[in-house]
This record gives structure tokens, C-alpha cells and sequence, in this order.
């Protein structure tokens, strides 16, 4: 018998993040009640979850006494302003990646929730995929010895410009690197901390594009090398993550499966969640005490029902939050630090 109530939570807008992510992983969570959703002129969110109110403003959710915890998942340049809001309503607040459009920004943000005394993250939920946590097992086990070099890449096919969407519209916090970045540059931190010079190429492919739609990041650390790539025109995919040390390699294709399952309306944490088909399995090779080691490498299950778990246990617990504001201030000081290299085609001291 749990002996917290669940803490009541607030979605504010229904499009892919709230639709795919947010929603379905409150509502699966045993210890969360997904209370109302703001949609301003639709009710799609009933016909998924007919418990949830829908309410038609951003005001309904922060006047509402019931109401703990606030998601922010409205586009990236609203971030900010309601995310304030919220803190300053005595809401706690989970922010959709990225945290903010600039560290000047974050900063203050993190101030408010220090005054306010109340809990402040950011749905850095790819911590919690089943390659990421397998690859951080392995790096941090020593099995690879050293590591040297790092290669990360999320590439999609995408080579039209979407429609109707705020996403490609040029604008504050817009673009591939604050949206796929986000995810990368936290596991980088999360792996390594902070590099000591970042060197970018950042720029638009696509005919047609008005916001960038790849980029070549270049992180050094000492004795390190960090390489973190997307772009929206791979068709043919390539290895997820190539990590080399000085024992050995791992080299790991595919991606999470949890994002598609959720999209076919799966639920999060039923037998089988997140589990990885074989043929998508990384490869070691490598040297285990003085023994040559090459074969395949199970990939862990993906959880990211564990981001909530840990909201959970640090609101009614009073547990250590897994993914900080000040790490995710982090985040955007990285990207800042990009876009600064590419502009000035040179590499930028961090």
C-alpha cells in the first residue's frame, strides 16, 4: 500500500510530445493522476484518455489548487515565460527539452525554483533508453579500457519541410540542434562532463529550409575525442554509437523502440517494454583480462517510465532528482558554444 497520494498533474499541449509521451507514461504510472490537458480548440486528448478534463487555457491549470505538477511541452520559445508561471503559481514543472533558448534564461529559471521551493526538470528522457543505459554500463565498467573516442549520430529521412509547423519556422530556440541536440549533448555530459573546446558546423541541407537540419559537433577533452552528428537526409542509417578504447570497440545500430511503441498506443511498462530484437544488439570486441572477447551485447530495456519514477520518489520522497535544471543549463551553454564555432568557423574555448 502506497501511503502518497498521487501527485496531479497538468499536460499543456497536446501535440506530438504530450500525445505520444507525456500522457501515456502519466497515465501508466501508478503514481501520477493525469488531471486536465490544455487544448485550445480540439478534445483529441479524450478520445486516448477519457478520464482527463480538457481545459482551454494555460490559466485554467495554474489556478487550479489540486494541480502539483505542470508540464511544459508548448513550443521552445514559450518555455521560459510559462514555465516561470508556473513556479510562481507553487506548481512543480517538468520542461520538454530544450530547457531553455539560452543559459541567461535557465539561470533565472533555476533561481525561481530555489525561491519557490519547488521542483524543477527537464524530459531528458533518453537517458532512460535501452542503448544509452547498456553503453553507459559498458564505459563505465572499464571493459573497453580508456575510451578515445566517441561517435554519436540520430540521423531521420526527412527531405521535404513539414507543413503547419512551428518547427521550421525560424525563431528562438528553433532548429535540429535544439531539438535532437538537447538529447544528445546531455548523454555526452552525462558520459564525460564538460569538454574543453567545441568545434561546430551547423546549416540547412534541405532546399527550401529556413532553420538548420544538421550538425557536426566536435567536443575534445583531454586524451578524448567526441563526435556528435545528425542530420534529416539519411536514408541508409548508420551505427548509432561507435565507441573505441584502449582495449577495445562497441558499435550499436538502431533506435529505441520505446517512441514507436508508444505511437501505436502500447503501454508503457506492460511484460516485454522496451525490449530490443536481437539483430539490433551492440557488438563488443574487446579484451577481458588478457582474453579476446567479441560477440554480441544484450541491450538493456528501455524505461522511460523511469523519469517519472524519479519525479515521483523527489516530490513525495524527497529522493535526488535524476536529471537537474543546472545540468540541463548545461546543455543549452553547450549549444550556445556550437552555434558560436559555426558562426565564427573556429573552435570555441568551453
Amino acid at each position: 500500500m502506497n501511503p502518497h497520494p498521487p501527485i496531479v498533474t497538468s499536460i499543456l499541449s497536446y501535440g506530438m510530445s504530450g500525445e505520444v509521451f507525456h500522457a501515456p507514461l502519466l497515465s501508466a504510472h501508478p503514481h501520477f493522476r493525469l488531471k486536465s490537458v490544455v487544448q485550445r480548440t480540439s478534445d483529441l486528448v479524450k478520445a486516448h484518455h477519457p478520464g482527463v478534463q480538457v481545459v482551454r487555457s494555460i490559466g485554467e491549470v495554474l489556478n487550479d489548487a489540486e494541480v502539483e505538477l505542470v508540464i511544459v511541452n508548448t513550443p521552445n520559445e514559450t518555455h521560459f515565460d510559462f514555465t516561470a508561471k508556473a513556479l510562481e503559481a507553487g506548481k512543480h514543472v517538468i520542461v520538454e527539452k530544450p530547457f531553455t533558448n539560452t543559459v541567461d534564461d535557465a539561470r533565472k529559471l533555476i533561481a525561481l525554483a530555489k525561491k519557490t521551493k519547488k521542483t524543477l526538470s527537464v524530459f531528458q528522457s533518453r537517458r532512460w533508453d535501452g542503448a544509452f543505459m547498456t553503453l553507459k554500463e559498458i564505459i563505465t565498467s572499464g571493459v573497453l579500457g580508456k575510451i578515445v573516442e566517441y561517435e554519436a549520430h540520430y540521423d531521420r529521412f526527412r527531405n521535404y519541410i513539414a507543413p503547419n509547423t512551428w518547427k521550421e519556422e525560424p525563431g528562438p530556440g528553433s532548429g535540429i540542434l535544439y531539438n535532437l541536440g538537447s538529447h544528445m549533448l546531455d548523454q555526452v555530459l552525462v558520459l564525460f562532463g564538460k569538454p574543453a573546446f567545441v568545434s561546430a558546423r551547423i546549416g540547412t541541407q534541405r532546399p527550401g529550409g529556413r532553420v538548420d537540419d544538421f550538425y557536426d559537433l566536435r567536443l575534445e577533452y583531454p586524451g578524448l575525442n567526441v563526435i556528435v552528428k545528425s542530420s534529416y537526409l539519411v536514408r541508409e542509417p548508420g551505427p548509432l554509437y561507435l565507441v573505441h578504447g584502449l582495449l577495445g570497440s562497441f558499435i550499436k545500430y538502431g533506435l529505441d523502440p520505446q517512441e514507436d511503441a508508444l505511437k501505436l498506443h502500447q503501454i508503457p511498462g506492460t511484460p516485454g517494454w522496451g525490449t530490443e530484437p536481437e539483430k539490433f544488439w551492440g557488438k563488443l570486441n574487446t579484451e577481458i583480462d588478457g582474453l579476446h572477447y567479441e560477440g554480441k551485447i544484450e541491450t538493456l530495456p528501455g524505461n522511460y517510465m523511469g523519469f517519472y519514477q524519479n519525479i515521483y520518489e523527489v516530490i513525495r520522497e524527497g529522493k535526488e532528482l535524476a536529471v537537474r535544471p543546472e545540468q540541463a543549463m548545461e546543455v543549452i551553454h553547450l549549444i550556445e558554444a556550437a552555434m558560436k564555432s559555426s558562426n565564427e568557423r573556429k573552435a570555441i574555448a568551453y
